[in-house]
Formats: C-alpha cells, sequence, structure tokens
C-alpha cells in the first residue's frame, strides 16, 4: 500500500506529466505571433523582424498576424484568450499592457493576471513631429503657436490610451497648451494622414517617422528619451527645451496565454534571448533605431510594475480616461 506522501508525489508528476510532454514536442506547427497594429507601422516592423530570428530559435515558421485596435488592445486580448499552448503569440505594445489599464474605462483583459510575460523584445525613442507647412521651427514655438491658435492643433495617435496618446496628453498637459486628439488604428494611418494634412502634429516611434524627417516632410522638434537618439543627433531631447517630464519611450514585449506550461515558456524565451542577441538581429533593430532588451520573465514583471505605477500616476494626475 502506498503512502499518503507516495501518492502525493506521483499525482505531481503526472500533473507535470501533460506539460513535460508538450513541452518536448513543442513546436510542432508554426507559431502565431499576433501584432495589435496594422502592417507598416512600428509594431508590425519589430515584430516581423523579431519573428524572423525568432523561427531560427524555434526551428518553425512563426506567422505574424496584424490585429489591430484601441491601441494594440485588441490584439493582445486575443492571446490573453487563446488556447495555452505555446501556438499563440503576443508582440506587445507598452500602452497596452502600461497604460491601457488605467486609461481605459473597459479594458477586456488584465495583463498581470492573464498573460505569461516572456521577454521584453526591444525599446524604441519617441519623437514629435510635425507636418512641414506648419509655421513652427522647435517646440517652443509649436507651444506658442497652439495657445496663439486654442483648438485649432490637433494631433494623430496610433489609438487611444496608447504612448502615442497619452504622449501628447502629458505634453499638452506640462505646456497647459490645448490640442485635439484624433485617434487612429495603428501609427501608420496616423502618419499618412499627418503627411497629407489631416493632422498636425503627433508623437512616434522613430522608425515609423524618421524617412518623412529625412525628406524633408515632416519636422522634427524633439525626442522624447532621456537622451539624444543616434538617427537624429541633432534634434534636443523634451528635456533639453524645458519639459523633463515629457519622456516617453516606446518598448515591445512578448507575451502568452497565462497558463501556459512552464516547459513551453522556458523553449520560447530560450529562442527568443538567443534571438534577441543576435548579431544579425541587433543590426536591423539598429538601423530602425531600435535596442534589442532581452530579459529573463521575472526581470520583465518587475519592469512592467514600474512602467505602470509611473503611467498610472500620470494618468491619474492629468484626469484622463477613455470610454
Amino acid at each position: 500500500m502506498r503512502s499518503p506522501i507516495a501518492v502525493l508525489a506521483l499525482a505531481a508528476i503526472q500533473c507535470l506529466l501533460p506539460g513535460a510532454a508538450l513541452a518536448q514536442s513543442y513546436p510542432a506547427k508554426p507559431v502565431r505571433l499576433i501584432v495589435g497594429f496594422p502592417a507598416g507601422g512600428p509594431a508590425d516592423i519589430f515584430g516581423r523582424t523579431f519573428a524572423q530570428s525568432l523561427s531560427a530559435g524555434l526551428g518553425q515558421t512563426v506567422i505574424v498576424e496584424n490585429k489591430s485596435g484601441v491601441g494594440g488592445v485588441l490584439g493582445i486580448d486575443a492571446v490573453a484568450k487563446a488556447s495555452p499552448d505555446g501556438y499563440i503569440l503576443g508582440f506587445n505594445n507598452q500602452g497596452s499592457v502600461s497604460m491601457a489599464p488605467y486609461a481605459l474605462t473597459k479594458m477586456p483583459f488584465n495583463p498581470n493576471r492573464d498573460l505569461a510575460l516572456i521577454t521584453t523584445v526591444v525599446k524604441v525613442p519617441e519623437v514629435v513631429v510635425v507636418n512641414s507647412s506648419l509655421p513652427v521651427g522647435s517646440l517652443a514655438e509649436l507651444i506658442a503657436y497652439a495657445k496663439a491658435n486654442p483648438g485649432k492643433i490637433n494631433f494623430g495617435s496610433a489609438g487611444a490610451g496608447g504612448i502615442t496618446h497619452l504622449a501628447c496628453e502629458l505634453l499638452k498637459a506640462e505646456a497647459r497648451v490645448d490640442l485635439l486628439h484624433v485617434p487612429y488604428k495603428g501609427a501608420a494611418p496616423a502618419v499618412s494622414d499627418l503627411l497629407g494634412g489631416q493632422v498636425n502634429m503627433g508623437i512616434f516611434d522613430i522608425p515609423v517617422v524618421l524617412p518623412h524627417i529625412q525628406s524633408g516632410k515632416f519636422k522634427a522638434l524633439a525626442v522624447t528619451s532621456a537622451r539624444r537618439a543616434p538617427s537624429l543627433p541633432d534634434v534636443p531631447t523634451t528635456a533639453e527645451v524645458g519639459y523633463p517630464r515629457v519622456i516617453s519611450d516606446n518598448w515591445y514585449g512578448l507575451v502568452a496565454p497565462a497558463a501556459t506550461p512552464r516547459a513551453v515558456l522556458k523553449r520560447i524565451h530560450d529562442a527568443a534571448v538567443a534571438a534577441l542577441r543576435s548579431p544579425a538581429l541587433l543590426d536591423q533593430f539598429a538601423k530602425v533605431s531600435g535596442i534589442a532588451v532581452p530579459s529573463t520573465p521575472e526581470e520583465y514583471a518587475a519592469f512592467l510594475a514600474e512602467e505602470q505605477a509611473r503611467w498610472s500616476t500620470i494618468i491619474k494626475a492629468i484626469g484622463f480616461k477613455e470610454d
């Protein structure tokens, strides 16, 4: 007759076997990586670049699927509600997990409960840009122009409650200026309308606007990072021009449904970190102003907690809430 301890030990082993068996065969088919924004924007650019390197590490194709809406929230919500078998992963943007929980009145998932954090992937500096037709040449001139024309200057964003939206809300609050928000389903359509003059300005990831800055269609007024961006060395930071609290680096991470077996998560994590340390990927990221930031799941959780604390405080201070 088996002792109670032996019975419990056997039961524990049996519980672990399905996950262990799945990990040994994983991945047996292509993996889907959900990006919460349309093709052509920064999330898509970095997501596809990362997916190619992750495919090599996993030995299976990683297929990027664009599912846009609500500043990346809809895509990551689909991940949170997916089957926890490792075949649906999410390329989360910063806003969907550190801002939206505090900025949206109807948040469809809880990032701290419904997601397994695998690793941070890439950090991306942002820049304040205006259409070149706007008669301003600096951030100070933009603020002065907006104050002289109250309610007439608008800004485009990749979606309500995300970094490109709340960074502008933060600038509005700090500069005490009236700017009208025009939300889009991703950075690509927002930038397209900025090119066409339908919106006047925005704060976007550098990669998606750099070609238009270089062509002269956009004016870069300030970088919203603590340091100047290597790709825009002559553009001052917001701190340099009098707005030290307007700091808004964007970043992206890799997540899975919360109940995904640990052994499968480890397999994905190992492949992801190897990809993020490969010289080829580092070079590809650098070309579009991205900095690879591989981490452990624990480091990701600690970093996310810091980001949530910072942005929840800012969102409360500016009194923002989106229906």
